[in-house]
């Protein structure tokens, strides 16, 4: 490991460490009601329990600026947090005031991300919004979920939604293609086993 990404990803874990510990929610009080009763859908779950664990970078190059509360990442960077990453050329990384939590990130140059849910997406531009969480994929976008594809000049993915809204640009229309599900004998749609995402 060079120099360098050994001292970006240090100062990003410290810079988390801290955030992490910031933001961490005070302990809710026990429900047992909740447990009993119907489960969330299992993708509801992942996005907001991802939000309090730890954001790794790994890039060659790591510049920070105080002021603006500014840390900008460059060369292969690779962000992760729980089961989500991103990959990119270029990652800006806004704080608040006081440094404690990420406000947003603004990635460019060859963005790939795979959140959660095992959705793949690819862009010339990304846009992430912890408050909203929501990620705007710019530029030539394309989101996947296994043989199923969406495409457009812009698509934002609402994390928290399970919600996506594609918009075509001057020159192409959104394109949208769907496999139907295999059916067993009973009719109803087969469901592949849960796997984790390959990122």
């Amino acid at each position: 490991m060079t120099g360098a990404r050994y001292a970006a990803l240090v100062l990003l874990v410290l810079l988390v460490a801290g955030g992490a510990a910031a933001q961490q929610p005070p302990p809710a009080q026990p429900q047992p009601q909740a447990q009993e009763g119907p489960k969330p859908p299992a993708r509801a779950r992942p996005d907001r329990q991802d939000r309090g664990q730890p954001v790794t970078v790994d890039a060659d190059r790591m510049e920070r600026f105080g002021k603006e509360s500014l840390v900008i990442f460059t060369g292969n960077v690779v962000a992760r947090q729980a089961n989500s990453v991103q990959y990119a050329d270029r990652m800006e990384v806004y704080f608040d005031e006081k440094g404690d939590r990420i406000l947003r990130t603004v990635s460019t140059g060859g963005v790939r991300i795979i959140t959660g849910d095992c959705r793949t997406g690819t862009a010339r531009r990304a846009e992430y919004s912890d408050l909203e969480q929501r990620v705007t994929l710019i530029g030539n976008a394309r989101v996947w979920q296994d043989d199923n594809v969406v495409s457009g000049e812009t698509i934002t993915i609402f994390l928290s939604q399970d919600r996506s809204v594609a918009q075509g640009g001057k020159q192409e229309r959104v394109k949208g293609i769907f496999y139907p599900r295999d059916e067993n004998r009973d009719g109803q749609a087969r469901k592949p086993a849960q796997q984790p995402c390959a990122n």
